[in-house]
């Protein structure tokens, strides 16, 4: 699925644009399970610094749900792989981001390791975040906003910003001064692959038109966390045929280890 020229872009860049992975087809019944009641249930407010939430559903298991079979899916697990290297490919958690019209708030400059460090991962090169956008991604809806090759710098401290936490701002500010701002527009079925060391962001939504997505995080077997209780990070996946997702038909997600709203939330879970 990937080939030598976009690995070599990926490792130079921090992140890679797949076009069309999904089919129509798979996207609408993704957005359908994404929009039921039995996820957005769970979904968890935060307030970015202007007020305006942000919102998103978690779980770790991928199971034999309709996302489940998506994260499980051969195109995403050998992209990961290709992109990862040697090791044994892990399912850490999946999350379904939901920037509703006008509401949808927005995500502070951080780094995905700079919130799994402090779970104990020790190599973030065995890491990654992979997008499936369920809806077009555009500028005015707050797609996901990358500092291109930012990768390659260090973890930078993480400071509470609002009810987030975002990288500490001194760097990021001269990060931005020799790092190329990229906007990742996604039109629904297309995936973005982002290395866990990248600078990223979202605006908030002020448009007319709702950004749903999922992002499903992966982790190499080796790479065993000492912070972390969910061991689906150290579980190799169970790979599924691409055809699996729309052979099973729609299938909710009905999983035990949802991050539950009853339960003291740290930032680790929701990262």
């Amino acid at each position: 699925m990937i080939n030598a020229t976009q690995k070599e872009a990926y490792h130079r860049d921090g992140y890679l644009i797949m076009p069309r992975l999904f089919s129509q087809e798979e996207i609408d019944l993704l957005y359908s399970v994404a929009t039921d009641q039995s996820v957005v249930n769970q979904a968890f407010d935060l307030n970015d610094q202007s007020g305006k939430k942000t919102k998103l559903t978690l779980w770790f298991t991928a199971g034999d749900d309709s996302f489940g079979l998506m994260s499980r899916s051969k195109r995403l697990v050998e992209g990961v792989q290709t992109l990862l290297g040697e090791g044994e490919v892990c399912h850490f958690h999946s999350k379904v981001m939901q920037k509703e019209p006008r509401v949808g708030g927005s995500w502070e400059w951080h780094q995905d390791y700079g919130y799994w460090y402090k779970n104990g991962f020790l190599f973030p090169e065995a890491m990654i975040s992979v997008m499936v956008a369920l809806t077009d991604a555009t500028i005015e809806n707050g797609c996901l906003q990358v500092l291109k090759g930012t990768h390659k710098m260090q973890r930078f401290e993480h400071l509470f910003a609002g009810e987030q936490q975002g990288a500490d701002m001194d760097f990021v500010n001269e990060a931005e001064k020799i790092s190329e701002l990229v906007y990742c527009e996604l039109k629904a079925g297309d995936v973005l692959f982002f290395h866990s060391n990248i600078l990223h962001r979202s605006e908030a939504n002020l448009s007319e038109h709702a950004r749903w997505s999922v992002i499903s995080a992966y982790n190499l077997s080796f790479n065993k966390p000492f912070r972390e209780k969910h061991t689906s990070c150290i579980e190799p996946v169970q790979v599924v045929d691409d055809t699996a997702l729309l052979a099973s038909g729609q299938r909710v997600v009905n999983q035990a280890d949802f991050l539950s709203k009853d339960k003291e939330i740290t930032l680790q879970d929701l990262k």
